[in-house]
């Protein structure tokens, strides 16, 4: 297909969708397929070659595979073999984690497969957390899909001596797979994967990473409306940091992860609607920050003073305090961190002026973050919501950049 017949597609699906009255997540419940998976179909980025899923589509709907497709060949006419269908977002990564990562590993006398390269998958799992740190998550799943079972499989079969790092290696791609799972709101799977990257972090024998790896976890929770198990898991695993902490020096990873810690822990409070611990919490990662001195990313947690401003802006949104949100946000210079933390800290000034009824600022940010991150705009649940109030407000009178944002974004009311 080329990109205008992919959307013509697209926009053919999203039609007859609607006419059934179903939503986007309704309708991939009804076909076995994810609402975000859906959702590129009908955006146009994805596309559907295979007959087998063009008569799962139809079916579906309700309509013959001629409706949906009209150059689709017919049950008894003979067709040409089937194109593979691309990997789209998360989908093939949820393949990956379902069931044991290598199986056959547990029957094999002796290992198989070429000698194990360390830094050739050093550089790969770099890779992923690039993606991951970009939300290019279609990519991500593409090369999680080999890379896991790859480094699983090494994990178990190489030398001894090089185990550790191996194992190091997974618990930080699971944390990546975490990472990005929670932000396309797939919580189980990163609930998942967090604790298949804390279990590979303690096989590494690096204490830190089960530690950042509990953070994946917690955030996971947070997600899942899990709170009281968020705060449990955070709590415990800041509580002992904290302890070991007092008798060493300022040790920048260390510290990393704490104040990683305390911003989660100040979610959680603002997500169960007590203020106060929630400011606690972002005063204590503050401090945190200050000892450090700077924005660093020990563990792919980006921690340092310009994420604590960000994470406080977007806490001052969960607790219903735009202006402050907007005072904290509109200072913050984010030049220096990831995409998706310069596309996030735009996502929540956007919740934070719809929350104003500021539609024209709303609108504008919120088209600056899809810019910068259309995926993230695209799948957030935060962020469709916004769309979605903003077209509610507007009505009639809705600009036709909002209304073409909600179409991309599946944000229609």
């Amino acid at each position: 297909m080329t990109p205008e017949e992919r959307r013509a597609f697209g926009a053919r699906v999203a039609e007859l969708r609607e006419q059934r009255g179903f939503t986007q997540k309704e309708m991939a419940a009804e076909i076995g397929r994810t609402a975000s998976w859906l959702s590129q179909v009908e955006r146009g980025v994805q596309p559907v070659n295979r007959l087998d899923v063009l008569r799962l589509l139809a079916d579906g709907l309700g309509v013959p595979l001629q409706v949906l497709r009209p150059d689709a060949p017919a049950a008894t006419e003979a067709t040409e073999p089937e194109q593979a269908e691309e990997p789209n977002d998360l989908d093939q990564a949820r393949l990956v984690i379902s069931g044991h990562p290598v199986p056959e590993v547990l029957l094999a006398a002796e290992p198989a497969g070429a000698p194990v390269t360390t830094e050739e998958l050093r550089r790969a799992v770099d890779e992923v957390w690039d993606l991951t740190h970009g939300n290019r998550f279609a990519e991500l799943s593409a090369a999680l899909g080999p890379l896991v079972p790859r480094i699983e499989r090494a994990a178990r079969t190489a030398p001894e001596a090089d185990r550790p790092e191996l194992w190091r290696l997974l618990s930080r791609t699971y944390q990546a797979l975490a990472s990005a799972f929670v932000r396309q709101d797939e919580a189980d799977a990163a609930w998942v994967a967090a604790d298949r990257a804390i279990r590979a972090a303690e096989e590494s024998g690096r204490t830190l990473e089960v530690f950042a790896s509990v953070y994946r976890l917690a955030q996971a929770f947070v997600r899942l409306k899990h709170l009281d198990q968020a705060e449990h898991a955070a709590t415990t695993a800041l509580n002992a940091l904290e302890r070991h902490q007092q008798s060493r020096d300022d040790e920048p990873e260390t510290l990393s992860v704490i104040g990683a810690l305390h911003l989660v822990l100040a979610l959680i409070h603002a997500r169960a609607g007590d203020r106060s611990k929630a400011r606690q919490e972002i005063e204590r990662a503050r401090k945190v920050a200050r000892r450090i001195g700077e924005d660093r990313n020990d563990f792919n947690l980006e921690f340092g003073p310009t994420n604590v401003d960000i994470q406080a802006a977007s806490i001052a949104v969960e607790l219903g305090d735009a202006g402050e949100a907007i005072d904290i946000g509109t200072r913050i210079d984010a030049s220096g961190l990831s995409v998706e933390r310069r596309a996030r800290l735009l996502m929540d000034l956007g919740r934070a002026y719809a929350q104003r009824r500021q539609s024209g600022e709303a609108l504008a940010v919120l088209l600056q973050a899809e810019e910068l991150s259309p995926d993230l705009i695209h799948t957030h649940i935060d962020a469709r919501n916004t769309i979605r109030d903003l077209v509610l407000v507007a009505g009639r009178s809705a600009a036709p950049e909002l209304r073409e944002l909600a179409e991309r974004a599946d944000a229609r009311p």
